[in-house]
């Protein structure tokens, strides 16, 4: 612990160190249950330094949910120099990977949704919002060509990929590689539903 105390780090470098300590605590209890005194004990800091970074333990928390979030996103980020329908399938596969391998510290981000706290909320929809905006992005090269009608079905079809994904790893009955091809085909489905509607309803 000596040692930790005689680090000195610019307070760029601790703010990072501190949100760090609370995401691998997120990997095996829950955020309300992560404390100022724990992280200030990892960090070999006196708990009121860590309000010297951060205004409360609630923006702490965000802090840690917004991390996951930036984490997630970079994880996922699309490869332009695959083919369009490969971007699709590796930016899908990078999404599972990174959920299996994280399931505890991203699971918070989900239930951040439905949180009744509207600034975990908020991070939750800046992180859907890019994820939506990513997709529609990549439709034209996909032969989709996006129009005012295409945002709603891409986000539903991002939940969609969320809960199969969270499901799975509670049940796993389909394989892995199932599982992504689920995902790619359900995308084309509910893009093509907005014509069908439109059809319908012409």
């Amino acid at each position: 612990m000596d040692g930790v105390k005689r680090t000195r780090l610019s307070p760029e470098e601790r703010r990072a160190q501190l949100i760090g300590l609370g995401v691998r605590m997120l990997a095996d209890r829950p955020l309300e249950q992560i404390s100022v005194e724990d992280i200030a004990d990892q960090a070999g800091v006196s708990g009121g330094l860590l309000f010297h970074y951060f205004a409360s333990k609630h923006d702490f928390h965000l802090a840690i949910v917004r991390h996951t979030s930036e984490e997630m996103l970079a994880a996922t980020a699309p490869n332009p120099d695959l083919e369009p329908l490969e971007i699709l399938r590796d930016a899908t596969a990078s999404y599972v990977n990174y959920v299996s391998e994280n399931r505890g510290t991203y699971l918070p981000l989900l239930r951040g949704t439905a949180s009744s706290d509207p600034d975990m909320r908020e991070v939750c929809e800046e992180t859907r919002t890019e994820m939506v905006r990513r997709v529609v992005e990549h439709l034209p090269s996909l032969g989709i060509e996006p129009t005012s009608r295409t945002e709603l079905p891409v986000r539903g079809w991002i939940a969609f990929v969320e809960e199969t994904t969270i499901s799975w790893l509670h049940r796993p009955q389909l394989s892995r590689d199932e599982l992504i091809d689920l995902h790619v085909a359900a995308l084309t489905s509910v893009t093509d539903s907005v014509e069908s509607a439109r059809a319908l309803s012409g």
